[in-house]
């Protein structure tokens, strides 16, 4: 089972958060009435605060799955949304500013959602050929499937390759392909 990505569960929990606080988002509010929650204030005085978080969490869920999936629309989509909400905050309120920010995080989770699913419906490729940074040797290799790679020693020049700051290994590295796990959208071993 695919857990909901972060991006999702940002931008899902802000229209909930929304759709909850019809005083807050008068547009909305015919929506909410219809479900029951006319009245209803979900987070008292600290509804805006909850949503700038959420908004925030949905784009920084947008980022992560940059790695997984390789575009950056969604990135560029989610971030233009953000920048409309919190503008519409803290330069100069603008509500309709806000619900454009709103379409956009939702188009930019539907999006990750769409290349994320494509992304995990593809057969896992195990072959990658891997670069070394020192000599410019390349190499195909095959991955292991249930196993990181931390080290690689170059068999042209035996410089020993390690995973540069930020990645799980050295497919990740200097491959051009990533590990399998990343393939599949999990965390690297």
């Amino acid at each position: 089972m695919q857990t909901p990505s972060l991006s999702t569960l940002g931008t899902v929990g802000l229209w909930v958060t929304a759709l909850a606080s019809p005083c807050c988002f008068p547009l909305l509010a015919v929506g909410a009435s219809a479900l029951g929650l006319g009245s209803f204030e979900l987070f008292g005085g600290w509804t805006m605060y909850v949503f700038q978080a959420l908004v925030l969490l949905s784009v920084a869920g947008t980022a992560a799955a940059v790695r997984q999936h390789g575009h950056w629309g969604p990135l560029a989509v989610a971030a233009g949304g953000a920048a409309l909400i919190m503008s519409a905050y803290y330069l100069d309120f603008s509500l309709p500013r806000v619900y454009a920010g709103m379409v956009g995080l939702l188009g930019a989770a539907a999006w990750t959602h769409r290349l994320t699913k494509s992304t995990m419906n593809q057969p896992l490729v195990l072959q990658s050929r891997l670069t070394c940074p020192t000599c410019g040797h390349q190499q195909t290799e095959t991955m292991a499937t249930d196993a990181c790679q931390y080290f690689y020693e170059c068999p042209a020049c035996r410089t020993v390759l390690k995973p540069k700051p930020g990645d799980c290994c050295v497919f990740c590295s200097y491959g051009t392909v990533a590990c399998p796990p990343i393939q599949q959208g999990q965390a690297c071993c």
